[in-house]
């Protein structure tokens, strides 16, 4: 299955959670920065608030890019300890940048929520949202994170994973919404016709849209 873009997604997305229309304590999660453009879709559609709620991945040392752990806004992290070992990452490096990426949610937070601290889930229904989860560290934080935070039930909605995460996320959440698992999985990219790297001032729009939808309440 592919999406011609984040919007496609978010909308096609929406069928797997009708149930949650108009659900009193509802609330959708986006993951910054692509997941809050495919749930700003789902939150208008589906008439609920949107807010964001922000984790990060914590990347090998000389290999950014591959997942080793992510940590939450409290500074409580989630590691994929075979990989820290397979690389030899030192405890030093894993505080460090764990320290560094807890100061960049908070700088997050701040640019998209004008405060430096994450919404108030507690007792609430969460459907947490991203554009599409390869390593799952991200998510896995996430999942974790809101339901340390008081949720009373977790959705994890997403367009496309592989089966062997989605199954890590099964265990996470109270209910997975996943349009697509193919075998072969790289990365969410290979998966949209349109995957522009979503800016800061998107999110921004986002968010003040699905504000304006629920009649300016925040």
């Amino acid at each position: 299955m592919f999406f011609d873009d984040r919007k496609d997604a978010g909308q096609r997305m929406v069928s797997m959670v009708e149930e949650y229309r108009a659900a009193a304590g509802a609330i959708v999660l986006g993951l910054p920065r692509g997941g809050v453009v495919v749930a700003l879709e789902i939150a208008l559609a589906l008439k609920l608030p949107l807010d964001v709620w922000v984790t990060r991945k914590i990347g090998a040392p000389l290999n950014p890019e591959l997942a080793i752990g992510s940590v939450d806004s409290d500074g409580n992290l989630l590691l994929d300890e075979n990989t820290v070992k397979l690389y030899e990452v030192s405890d030093r490096y894993i505080r460090e940048e764990a320290g560094l990426q807890t100061e960049e949610i908070k700088r997050r937070y701040q640019e998209y929520r004008g405060v430096d601290t994450a919404p108030d889930v507690s007792g609430k229904t969460a459907l947490v949202v991203d554009d599409g989860v390869a390593t799952g560290y991200t998510m896995m934080a996430a999942l974790k994170s809101v339901r340390n935070a008081g949720a009373a039930k977790i959705v994890c909605a997403i367009p496309v994973t592989s089966p062997r995460v989605k199954k890590k996320l099964d265990r996470m959440a109270d209910e997975i919404a996943c349009l697509s698992t193919p075998s072969y999985f790289s990365a969410v990219g290979e998966f949209y016709r349109n995957f522009a790297q979503v800016t800061d001032d998107e999110v921004i729009q986002s968010l003040k849209l699905a504000r304006e939808a629920q009649g300016g309440q925040a």
